[in-house]
């Protein structure tokens, strides 16, 4: 919630607190039992709860205008319409049962993955320095996560690193992951070819912000791996979606659903198909 309310007050924006639930399936009335205290009703337990978090909201970030809405219906279904109007939705990272800590809670997934803007998870930890990171494949997906990393940077006055990451990596049944680049051409053609296509992805982009420092990093490696080591020392890590096969445009990638498990800071996905203003 604290993270929320800063994003807002960056942006000068309203701050729009939402909880979603599907009522229980028992015959409870919202307004609790008959039998039971009159204040005693789910309703009201969780409009006491949406009290509360906007009250730690105003005092993570004082002076933002704040409101308070519950809305009847499946997490995700609401949360997707809530998001139509939004500039940006922030939720938690954690999942429900007995894999809270474990797994990215399923609401954060599948709504990063049909948001209608930006999504921001929000890890344990919470930085307010170091650079944004931005994962760069060169793909024409990714170019939404670029145009809005470099508003991210801007923003918060950070410099930007672009990490791009290239290999050949092959599993060979138990034995350790191997990269076929030596074997298949000279690497340091390849990494000069690597790098030209990371500029290639940031033109245009450095010129309409001359005021972000970027670092444009070109590193040999395997992704995921690469990619989490580099979110220890960012205040925020901004990846694309690129979702295989069948199923692009509905789910997230591997790479941006590993992010939002194991990165060390607070990631936001952008969709490809998103038209940022």
């Amino acid at each position: 919630m604290e993270a929320a309310a800063q994003e807002a007050r960056m942006r000068g924006a309203e701050l729009h607190v939402v909880h979603a639930f599907v009522w229980p399936a028992m015959h409870v009335p919202p307004g609790g039992s008959p039998l039971g205290p009159p204040t005693g009703g789910v309703q009201e337990s969780v409009e006491h709860l949406l009290t509360e978090a906007v009250e730690r909201a105003l005092a993570a970030a004082p002076g933002v205008v704040a409101d308070q809405a519950v809305i009847a219906g499946e997490a995700v279904t609401a949360l997707e319409a809530e998001s139509r109007t939004a500039q940006l939705v922030v939720v938690g990272h954690r999942g429900s049962g007995g894999f809270a800590g474990l797994l990215l809670g399923s609401t954060s997934v599948r709504l990063a993955a049909h948001s209608h803007c930006p999504v921001m998870v929000v890890r344990d930890r919470m930085a307010h320095d170091g650079p944004v990171l931005v994962a760069v494949d060169g793909t024409p997906q990714s170019r939404g996560a670029i145009t809005y990393a470099f508003e991210e940077a801007s923003l918060r006055g950070a410099d930007l690193v672009a990490l791009h990451v290239w290999g050949t990596w092959s599993d060979h049944g138990d034995t350790r992951p191997a990269d076929l680049v030596d074997l298949i051409g000279d690497v340091e053609t390849l990494q000069a070819h690597e790098e030209q296509l990371l500029n290639g992805a940031l033109s245009g982009h450095r010129e309409e912000h001359p005021e972000v420092i970027v670092q444009a990093r070109v590193v040999r490696g395997r992704t995921r791996p690469t990619l989490i080591e580099a979110s220890r020392g960012a205040q925020l890590m901004v990846v694309g979606t690129r979702g295989r096969g069948g199923f692009t445009g509905l789910l997230l990638g591997s790479v941006s659903q590993a992010m939002l498990h194991h990165a060390h800071c607070p990631v936001t996905v952008v969709r490809s198909d998103l038209v940022l203003p």
